[in-house]
Formats: C-alpha cells, sequence, structure tokens
C-alpha cells in the first residue's frame, strides 16, 4: 500500500516566494528566437514581427523574468551589434551553436517583447571572449538616464528612458572547456570580482550572480564555488547553479528521483557558500540564482543534432527541440518542487528554456504553437505558489534507484499565502505500478475548502503533444480530492503530478 502523510503549520516556514523563481531563458539558439517568438510572416504576427499566439502562452505560463541572450552564445557575442538600425546590423558566426547569427532581434526589441509578456529582463554580459570595459558599456547603455555617449546612443536608437535592468549574469558557465574563454575558477573569481566593482561603481543597485559550476557531475565542483566566491564574496549577489536530467538506459525509476539531486546540488552549494561567509567572517548571505534547470535529453544532442562543417552555418536550425513526455512533465514538477523547497536560498530561477529548445512552448513557422506537456506543471505552480513555502512534514513509503539509493515514493510541498487566505499543495506520486493514497493534516491553517484539484498522468508514462496531437495530453480534475474538517485527502495515479489549491 502506497501511502503518505503531510502536516502543514504556517509556524514552520522555509522562506518567502520570490517571483523570480518562476523565471526562464531565452538564448540566440536554434529556433528558440527566430520561428519561435519572432517570425514577421506568420498570421499572428504583430507590427514588430512577434508571434501573438506564442505571447499569450508565454502570459498563461506565468514567466516571471527572463535570463538573455545566453547561455553559450553569450560568450561569443558582441552587444553593439544588437542595437541601432537593423539594416545595420552585422551577421555573425556563433560559434557556440555552429549557427548565423542575423542580430534582427536585439536588445530593443527583446525588451519590447518583455513588456508584451509582462516579464523582467535579466541580462548575461560577455565574459569569455570580452571582460570588464564591455560589460561597462552595456551597463551604461541600458541604465544611465542621458548625458553620456551610450546613453545618447540609447535615446538615438528609439529608447529615451533607461532599460533599468536590475539583474546581471556575470558571462555563462565559465567552468566549462566547452565555453569560449574558459577559466580556471581562479581567473574566472577574480575576472567577476573586478568586473562586479566596476559595474557597482557605475550603479550600485544592480544585483550580480558570479557563474556556479555547470552541473554537481562537473569535476570541479565544490572547489570551484569556493574559489570564485573566495574572490567574489563581497562583490556578488548570487551564485548560479545549472542542472539538466534525462532517463538513461531505460532506467525511469532513478529519472523519477531526479529532483533528490537538485535538493543535494542545492544543499552543497549552500553549505559552500556558508563556508566561505565562515571563513571571511561575513554578515552577508550569497543566495542561489538556479538559472538553468530542465529536463535535457542531452545524449541525444551530441549523437544527432550537432551542426559541423567549416561552410555549414544555418540560420535558426532545428536544434535540442525535445519532446516531452507525461514522465518527463512529473520529473519537471517535481524540479519546480525542489526548488520551492529551498526558497529560503533559491531566489532565482530560470527554465530554460522558453520556445521550441527544450521548452514548454513548441511552434512551427507559418503554423501553430502548442503546450508541450511540462507548461502544465510550470503554468500551475506559478499561478498557486503565493506567499511562503511551509516546511512540510512528510511520511511516505521508499523504493531503490540505481541512481540515488533509496528515496521516497511520495515528494511534496506546501505554499501558504496568510494575508490572502490560501494555500497550496504539489505532489508526485514516482511509483510506476502503485497508486498513492495522501492525507494532508491543515489543523494548523485556517479551515479551508477545496478550490482546485488537477493532475498530469497517463495509463502511457510516454505520451506527448506533438504537432499532430497537439492535446494528446494536459491536465485532468483530481475527483479524488476533498476535505473534511482539517483533513485533506487525495489519491496519486502512478507516475502523475498533482496540485491542489485551498482557501478560506
Amino acid at each position: 500500500m502506497n501511502t503518505a502523510h503531510l502536516t502543514l503549520d504556517p509556524h514552520f516556514t522555509v522562506g518567502p516566494i520570490n517571483r523570480r523563481l518562476f523565471g526562464s531563458f531565452v538564448e540566440h539558439l536554434g529556433r528558440c528566437v527566430y520561428d519561435g517568438i519572432y517570425e514577421p510572416g506568420h498570421a499572428t504576427a504583430d507590427s514588430e514581427g512577434f508571434r501573438e499566439d506564442v505571447i499569450a502562452l508565454v502570459q498563461e505560463l506565468g514567466v516571471s523574468a527572463i535570463r538573455y541572450p545566453g547561455g553559450n552564445f553569450v560568450s561569443g557575442f558582441r552587444w553593439e551589434d544588437s542595437v541601432g538600425p537593423r539594416e545595420d546590423r552585422p551577421v555573425r558566426l556563433d560559434l557556440a551553436w555552429h549557427s548565423t547569427e542575423t542580430n534582427q532581434v536585439g536588445l530593443h526589441e527583446f525588451s519590447s517583447w518583455l513588456e508584451k509578456v509582462g516579464s523582467e529582463l535579466m541580462l548575461a554580459v560577455n565574459l569569455g571572449t570580452r571582460g570588464t570595459l564591455e560589460a561597462l558599456d552595456l551597463l551604461e547603455y541600458t541604465n544611465i538616464d542621458k548625458g553620456t555617449a551610450l546613453a545618447d546612443r540609447r535615446m538615438g536608437n528609439g529608447k529615451a528612458d533607461p532599460f533599468g535592468v536590475k539583474m546581471w549574469c556575470l558571462g555563462n558557465e565559465m567552468d566549462g572547456p566547452w565555453q569560449l574563454g574558459h577559466r580556471s575558477a581562479e581567473d574566472y573569481g577574480k575576472l567577476a570580482s573586478q568586473t562586479a566593482k566596476a559595474m557597482r561603481q557605475l550603479d550600485p543597485s544592480v544585483e550580480l550572480v558570479a557563474c556556479g559550476s555547470s552541473s554537481a557531475s562537473m569535476p570541479t565542483f565544490g572547489e570551484w564555488e569556493r574559489t570564485v566566491l573566495t574572490h567574489a564574496y563581497d562583490d556578488v549577489d548570487y551564485i548560479s547553479c545549472h542542472a539538466y536530467y534525462e532517463e538513461k538506459n531505460g532506467d525511469l525509476g532513478s529519472f523519477l528521483a531526479s529532483a533528490v539531486d537538485m535538493d543535494r546540488f542545492i544543499e552543497s552549494v549552500v553549505a559552500t557558500a556558508d563556508h566561505v561567509k565562515a571563513v571571511r567572517g561575513s554578515s552577508k548571505t550569497i543566495n542561489i540564482s538556479f538559472d538553468e534547470w530542465n529536463v535535457w535529453y542531452i545524449e541525444r544532442y551530441h549523437g544527432v543534432d550537432k551542426i559541423e562543417g567549416i561552410d555549414n552555418w544555418p540560420v535558426a536550425p532545428r536544434l535540442l527541440e525535445d519532446r516531452y513526455s507525461v514522465a518527463d512533465a512529473v520529473v519537471f514538477g517535481n524540479l519546480l518542487i525542489s526548488l520551492l523547497k529551498h526558497a529560503d536560498r533559491v531566489t532565482s530561477a530560470s527554465l530554460a528554456q522558453l520556445v521550441n529548445v527544450i521548452a514548454p512552448i513548441m511552434t512551427e513557422p507559418g503554423g501553430p504553437a502548442w503546450r508541450q506537456t511540462t507548461f502544465y506543471p510550470f503554468a500551475l505552480t506559478s499561478r498557486l505558489a503565493q506567499g511562503s513555502v511551509l516546511e512540510v512534514k512528510l511520511d511516505a513509503g521508499t523504493y531503490d534507484t540505481a541512481v540515488y539509493g533509496t528515496v521516497p515514493l511520495v515528494d511534496a510541498v506546501a505554499t501558504h499565502d496568510a494575508g490572502a487566505g490560501t494555500a497550496a499543495v504539489f505532489l508526485v506520486n514516482r511509483s510506476q505500478t502503485e497508486e498513492a493514497t495522501v492525507t494532508i493534516d491543515s489543523a494548523g491553517l485556517e479551515s479551508l475548502r477545496l478550490i482546485e484539484a488537477h493532475t498530469l498522468a497517463d495509463e502511457d508514462f510516454y505520451a506527448a503533444n506533438t504537432l499532430q496531437e497537439p492535446e494528446r495530453v494536459g491536465l485532468v480534475s483530481n475527483d479524488t480530492a476533498s476535505v473534511s474538517g482539517s483533513t485533506v485527502t487525495v489519491t496519486l495515479p502512478p507516475v502523475s503530478w498533482t496540485a491542489l489549491a485551498l482557501a478560506r
């Protein structure tokens, strides 16, 4: 019998939910920008060439902040290419993804698109092939009101008011040998510190993210964070985490427990950052920007999609267009649970990416846009998770995995908004064979009634939404959910993600 019990008590909280936790990521990669958010010839294109069907889906997704323009792309990017009259912008080769970049969508256009979808701009600067001076130039262009060469250039390019960008990434994945300008932790830490100090001299209000490890499996993980923060601790606000998960060798059981690895990853980085804090005797706390996370079938990319050849530089090729299954969406929803469980230290996160490229939204050139399975957990969690995260007490059965050892069959997190009188519970059942009966003790909360109960599940764990069947998988109402007094009960199907919304 697969059962679980949760206890919710508003006196025990993890921390407030920062809306930046529901951020995403748009990189100039594949069809994310071109044929994704931007397709001037499309029937739904607005006056600027942006697809309005995509805009509507991004609004529905509830994305708070978007990291841009990379990603690996940023380490070879010259920001000046992306501003000024389009007809004057140079066409460049993007070495990161072996593609041609037309620069038809740049800083001004993307900022306009963000206003349409209601998201904040999070900019990454190139510390791969460029450095401190170029970062300062970009900051002056975006954030200084008027009266300087670059501020006046921005105004001449049609933006009278500053962009007012608050959050900045100091490079991308600088620990990775694949990265243009890859550096040692020692060298990167010094450069990040130098650049951060300079940027704060120009705009003291900026929030800065230092590059952490590209994944917990990197051979330098842990030591990288310690070394970088030893140099840059006083100068930055965040250290980044990146993590991608995929089912390998048909081991669905381990894949379903991927969030266990994310939990351990976050806790290790927190411990490392706090070690540096203790050594330095600092009163400042460094938080985590988990600014790349998703399910991504990386091994498939290396085996099939990779573009090569000195004369082969396509524009907006179909790259990394993973088709997500029910099982992928359950893992994805569980990763969101992990992020919420660490809301005291993970105060910014970016789902990588937003459209077409390992994305919850897919498009066809000249055709429709549709929701992948992963769209639903993100949209519902973004909408329902309000207020603070509760420190959930969970009792559940366990199962053994080849990769992560013994793990719980059920995982969960809860949120509570005292002012609004609402709460939400997010649950996954990792069992492949059994339903899970969950009992939730909410005696510590106000008397609550059930408002919504949604589940994502299917008898075919690998069912997916496609161009041919865009609505094959979706949320269904979970009619087993009920409230009796202060007890909530719900039954979770095998391999499922569920969200419950409660209110006074």
